[in-house]
């Protein structure tokens, strides 16, 4: 464990989890390595050549890539991966050395082996590891290995077990941000009157935000379950390692405080703050009025829009293609190249880029505002679960929208096709699940603009090659403000059967009716079937949602699965999903959970699950197909809200994305 020296005979390991040949420590330096003990090589052989080889070079690449670098050495048998990595912001210099001190330790400690890994500390943390098999992006929870300080903390450890909870909440939640993962995170957190607890957290830099949540909270409930109430220690994975102590260390905390609650001052304002305050709100007030008549002046056209906007869009990523180009592209939107019955094609420029285009007609219902809300939102908008817009085209009255190239069409295309969804196994489905549920956190939470979609539905979702969610279609998405949390609209926008009954009743808004949506997603990724399609199956319940609800009071949630999927699944994360499902589509938007406390109950199985409360039975369809008509009777808004939707097939754009 990487304490002070004085402590360091305090130590003791854990091995509730391994045996003591998995990991060995050694505290000339504090380090903690693993050596294979099934792999072997013959000594003085290609492959001990192109370990030392690639081992040799960790140190300057590492150092000179911002502290992370994998490659490989040699072919077939002879084949050598290795990854260094020190903590990111590390001087060169200091990361170089540990680096390379690391690597001459690994070749000492395991002098034969096929597969080695070390985490060291000098002057720093540094990690590498090398192996005989591609484990790149691969996330490894086990073996693992605890260390801790015997000593207790002598303090009350109810107030002390929510500090160190909070804290390692935090610093978890800064690595694996959505919007920017660091892959690491330090936190102060004061205890007490006078002390600090200070933690650590990093992960490899390549497994996903995710998978390094994943790890990460299994090091804390794996330290949680042995040694709660000690004074310090860590847990350690080969993709994840967490340390916490009551001194700093690494050099992490430079820039870290500690937070505190604010205490009203007693003490008077002095007349030169009050001066102050008066002339910075003058100032303010007058910008203020400046910008309000400026903004009413600028009442743009379409066409202006068109060619004052281009420029912003282009810093922001994005290009204003032209015309004939994409009709070349797209062999003139041949209907060989149309994706399902939607606005979406396939076109390949004349360098070979492929990209998808979505062409809005005339007659579709996306308008100029949802054009210009789409081009402007989706460009300043950059996250691995968003499909990113490539450009725009607006000529000769024709809407353009140039997408990067997603091969597997949309999610709708698989799930909801007796034939095809036998392709998306557990394994894919839950990871489709996370992904929309990192994307809608993004927009929630993590870009600089607050994002609600307003039409989350299973043709919303393309899936890259690797079966991975992008959402898409962001017509009717809205831009919230910092320090607004709902909405209200006269024309309700959408998908019957993914609209919070907030929204359909009242055209209130807000990121819990993207919840909802999201919610009735998760059911039908797990179920194979749309929300609306269990009308033709039980008259009786009207909707999936409802039949959901229904299981859950009968116990067997596990009814709901797709038999598709066949028996290859983890019981336990299928009923939590489907858990979390339920508590998304609670009929009152307080109930919902927020996507962050969704993200934790995904990545955290200690997290105790509420009861969910029964949900909105809004869309119960009937075979007359006018659930709203029948539903908003007796509504207040009937006279003043216009409502252009649809039933889970289209929504009001009358373009689908595959």
């Amino acid at each position: 464990m990487f304490l002070n020296q004085q402590e360091r005979d305090g130590l003791e390991s854990s091995e509730s989890t391994i045996n003591s040949k998995a990991f060995g420590v050694c505290f000339h330096v504090a380090c903690a390595h693993k050596c294979s003990e099934t792999g072997f090589f013959i000594p003085h052989g290609k492959f001990d050549t192109n370990r030392g080889l690639l081992l040799s070079s960790l140190a300057s690449n590492v150092s000179g890539r911002g502290g992370f670098y994998n490659s490989s050495v040699g072919q077939g048998s002879d084949r050598v991966y290795a990854v260094g990595m020190c903590i990111p912001g590390t001087e060169p210099k200091v990361c170089s050395n540990c680096i390379h001190l690391a690597s001459n330790e690994l070749m000492e400690t395991c002098p034969n082996q096929t597969e080695g890994l070390l985490w060291f500390e000098k002057e720093t943390l540094c990690m590498i590891r090398y192996s005989n098999r591609l484990f790149f992006g691969t996330l490894e929870m086990e073996p693992s290995y605890k260390v801790y300080n015997t000593a207790a903390f002598q303090v009350n450890l109810t107030e002390f077990d929510n500090t160190w909870e909070a804290l390692m909440l935090r610093v978890i939640a800064q690595a694996t941000s959505s919007s920017n993962p660091m892959y690491y995170g330090a936190g102060i957190q004061k205890i007490g009157s006078s002390r600090n607890i200070y933690a650590f957290v990093l992960c490899s830099k390549d497994i996903s935000p995710w998978n390094c949540a994943k790890c990460l909270r299994q090091n804390v409930d794996d330290y949680r379950s042995c040694c709660s109430g000690k004074q310090g220690g860590l847990t350690m994975r080969l993709s994840c390692f967490m340390e916490w102590d009551l001194y700093p260390f690494f050099g992490v905390f430079q820039n870290q405080t500690s937070p505190t609650t604010h205490k009203k001052d007693s003490k008077k304002i002095s007349t030169g703050t009050i001066v102050g305050i008066i002339v910075l709100l003058t100032f303010m007030s007058s910008v203020l009025l400046a910008l309000g008549l400026a903004l009413c002046r600028r009442r743009k056209t379409y066409q202006e829009f068109a060619t004052e906007n281009a420029d912003d869009i282009t810093t922001s990523g994005s290009l204003q293609f032209n015309f004939k180009a994409i009709e070349a592209a797209t062999c003139n939107f041949h209907e060989s190249n149309k994706l399902g019955h939607g606005g979406f094609g396939e076109g390949t420029f004349p360098n070979g880029t492929e990209v998808d285009v979505k062409r809005l007609s005339n007659s579709s219902g996306q308008g100029e505002q949802e054009f210009q809300n789409e081009v402007l939102l989706v460009a300043k908008l950059q996250h691995r679960n968003l499909v990113k817009l490539l450009g725009f085209s607006v000529e000769r009255e024709e809407k353009i929208l140039v997408y990067e190239f997603v091969p597997n069409k949309s999610l709708d295309y698989f799930l909801f096709d007796h034939r095809k969804r036998s392709q998306l196994d557990w394994r894919k489905r839950y990871n489709i699940i996370g992904g929309i549920t990192r994307g809608i956190l993004y927009l929630h939470q993590d870009s600089r603009l607050t994002i609600i979609h307003r039409d989350l539905k299973a043709s919303n979702i393309l899936l890259d090659a690797d079966m991975n969610p992008k959402i898409s279609d962001f017509g009717m998405a809205r831009n919230f403000r910092v320090d607004q949390t709902e909405a209200n609209t006269g024309r309700v926008v959408g998908t019957f059967g993914y609209m919070s009954p907030e929204y359909v009743a009242n055209g209130q808004f807000s990121m819990k009716s993207d919840v909802y949506s999201f919610g009735v997603l998760t059911l039908e990724i797990i179920v194979g079937k749309k929300n609306s399609s269990f009308h033709q199956i039980d008259n009786s319940v009207g909707n999936l949602v409802t039949y959901a609800w229904r299981l859950w009071n009968n116990e067997s949630l596990l009814e709901l699965m797709d038999p598709a999927m066949g028996e290859n699944y983890d019981k336990d994360e299928v009923t939590r999903c489907i858990h979390i499902g339920l508590l998304c589509v609670q009929e009152n938007p307080a109930d919902r959970p927020t996507m962050s406390t969704v993200f934790q109950m995904l990545t955290n199985t200690s997290i105790t699950l509420p009861v969910p409360q029964p949900p909105g039975f809004f869309f119960r369809v009937r075979s007359d197909l006018n659930p709203l008509a029948d539903s908003l009777e007796s509504g207040p808004s009937k006279s003043t809200m216009s409502f252009t939707c649809s039933i889970d097939d289209a929504s009001i754009t009358n373009v689908n994305p595959r």
